[in-house]
C-alpha cells in the first residue's frame, strides 16, 4: 500500500490539474473517439469518466509531441480492453444462464420440486456468502429476471457497477464451490 505523504499528495494534485487541462482542451475529442468505438452511451460515459482517472494515475508524458495522437491510441486501447472485458463477462453470464435455466428435467412434479429447492438453496447461499450489493444484483438478475438497467435503477447504481457486482459475485461463488468440491 502506498505511503501517503505531502509529496504524493502534491503529485496527485499536479496530475489532477494536468488531467483537467487535457480534458478541457481535448474532452470533446476524447468522447468522439470513445463514441466512434462504442454505441452504448452509458458505457461511453463510464469510459470517458474512467479515462480522466487514467490520466491522473498515468499522466501523458511531458515529452509527447502529438498529444492528440497519444490520446487517440490510449483511448482506443482502453475501449478495446473494456469491450474484451464486457464480451468475457457476457459469455460467463450466458453460460451461467444456460445452467440455471435447464439444470434438470422439469417434466415431473418431483423434478420441478427438486429444481425449486435447489434454486432456493442456491440463492440462500448467495445471500449468505456474498456482500449485500453482489447478492442483490445476482438475485435480481437471475431469480427475478431483471435487466441490468432495471437493476441499476433499483439499486441506484450505474449499469457498469451492476455488471461488476454480478461478475465479481459469480466469480466468488465459483471459487467457493471449487474449494468446497476439493475439500
Amino acid at each position: 500500500m502506498p505511503i501517503v505523504n505531502d509529496e504524493n499528495l502534491q503529485s496527485v494534485a499536479a496530475n489532477t490539474a494536468w488531467a483537467a487541462e487535457v480534458f478541457s482542451k481535448y474532452g470533446d475529442f476524447i468522447m468522439a473517439v470513445i463514441r466512434s468505438k462504442i454505441g452504448d452511451d452509458d458505457l461511453a460515459s463510464d469510459l470517458y469518466q474512467n479515462y480522466f482517472l487514467v490520466l491522473i494515475a498515468y499522466p501523458i508524458p511531458r515529452d509527447v509531441k502529438n498529444i492528440k495522437t497519444y490520446i487517440y491510441k490510449t483511448v482506443t486501447n482502453d475501449v478495446l480492453d473494456a469491450i474484451r472485458h464486457l464480451d468475457r463477462y457476457q459469455s460467463y453470464i450466458k453460460r451461467f444462464s444456460k445452467i440455471v435455466e435447464n439444470p434438470i428435467n422439469n417434466d415431473t412434479p418431483e423434478s420441478a420440486l427438486i429444481y425449486k429447492e435447489t434454486m432456493e438453496k442456491t440463492f440462500q447461499m448467495i445471500e449468505e456468502l456474498l456482500p449485500a450489493k453482489q447478492s442483490q444484483a445476482i438475485t435480481l438478475k437471475f431469480k427475478d429476471n431483471k435487466s441490468i438497467g432495471k437493476i441499476a435503477k433499483r439499486l441506484k447504481l450505474n449499469k457498469r457497477s451492476v455488471s461488476q457486482y454480478i461478475s465479481v459475485g459469480i466469480k466468488k461463488m465459483r471459487q467457493f464451490l471449487s474449494a468446497k468440491e476439493e475439500a
